[in-house]
């Protein structure tokens, strides 16, 4: 009989090749259904409490984690089922394609000067107000968002699904669309949204640390070096105020050569990120390369937890 394990990391390869030649649907996407229900839910149990936050969180997260359980324990002896399952489970969490297509439309728009185009199309990889910002304005916001949702869209559900198989795909998923949702720093969600936020930190401290080590040994596949990534990593992650934005952030600026970071703008409020590498402002181009950079780190990435999930019970 073939063995779970080895059946559950090849639907997770499977599901990382569907989502790089598929990209994510039009319509229907199983995350924004996720969401849809989850922001009803959210309208019947708010209340500017972190216990009614947790509460919530434990709702939503816990229903993700036990459909993935009983989804696991209905194929643990159909071997075709639970990597059809596991398959169509990593296409869903997975983000990576549509992420690379929002960095190269922002690196056309801003390659040809069509900075009106650009800002508009900055909201699609991030939150900042681009209303003031220049080319290189651009360019920084869109590179670091490229480095940031790589660890979270990109690796961290890898590193879950290798870890807990379906559950912690569904599981990581839900939590961090959570995040997404509630975890703003904003008066409603202060109190409410804590609980989601904080477990979300959690559950990407490890993903954050493998997105920056596979920048780091990716690095030479786009132009960069290894030991630049690794040492503006080691340096200047701490300055950033996220502790898994950080390290991600600066192993990319290292292996691009470029520096990031600085005073961002989000919804009238300013935020200082710290410096982050070292050399140029980002540009177009190296807007482009990180696209290339973060796909190679999910490919690392990929190879990393395939192994992980073909030896652990799931």
């Amino acid at each position: 009989m073939v063995r779970v394990q080895a059946v559950t990391a090849a639907g997770i390869v499977a599901g990382y090749a569907v989502d790089v030649v598929a990209g994510d649907p039009r319509r229907g996407h199983p995350v924004a259904l996720f969401g849809t229900a989850a922001a009803a839910l959210e309208r019947r149990m708010w209340a500017d409490s972190r216990a009614r936050g947790a509460a919530y969180a434990g709702v939503c997260t816990g229903g993700a984690v036990a459909a993935g359980a009983l989804a696991a324990a209905a194929t643990r002896r159909r071997p075709l089922a639970r990597f059809a399952l596991t398959t169509a489970a990593t296409w869903a969490v997975l983000g990576g394609t549509g992420l690379a297509r929002e960095g190269d439309v922002m690196a056309g728009h801003l390659q040809e000067g069509e900075l009106p185009a650009a800002r508009a199309r900055l909201g699609h990889l991030c939150g900042r107000d681009a209303t003031e910002l220049d080319e290189k304005g651009l360019a920084r916001a869109a590179t670091e968002s490229i480095a940031e949702n790589t660890s979270d869209a990109v690796v961290a559900p890898l590193v879950w699904g290798g870890i807990a198989g379906l559950p912690g795909l569904l599981g990581y998923r839900a939590l961090n669309t959570l995040d997404a949702m509630v975890g703003h720093r904003c008066a409603r969600y202060e109190r409410f949204g804590w609980a989601a936020a904080r477990a979300d930190d959690v559950a990407n401290l490890v993903p954050s640390r493998l997105s920056a080590l596979a920048a780091a040994v990716a690095a030479p596949g786009v132009g960069g070096r290894s030991g630049a990534a690794v040492r503006a990593w080691r340096r200047d992650a701490r300055q950033h105020p996220s502790p898994n934005a950080g390290p991600v952030e600066a192993a990319f600026a290292g292996a691009l050569g470029v520096r990031l970071g600085g005073t961002n703008v989000y919804g009238g409020r300013s935020e200082n990120r710290g410096t982050l590498g070292d050399g140029p402002s980002p540009s177009a181009a190296d807007l482009g390369r990180s696209v290339r950079l973060s796909r190679l780190v999910g490919l690392v990435s990929l190879a990393v937890t395939a192994g992980v999930a073909a030896v652990r019970r799931h």
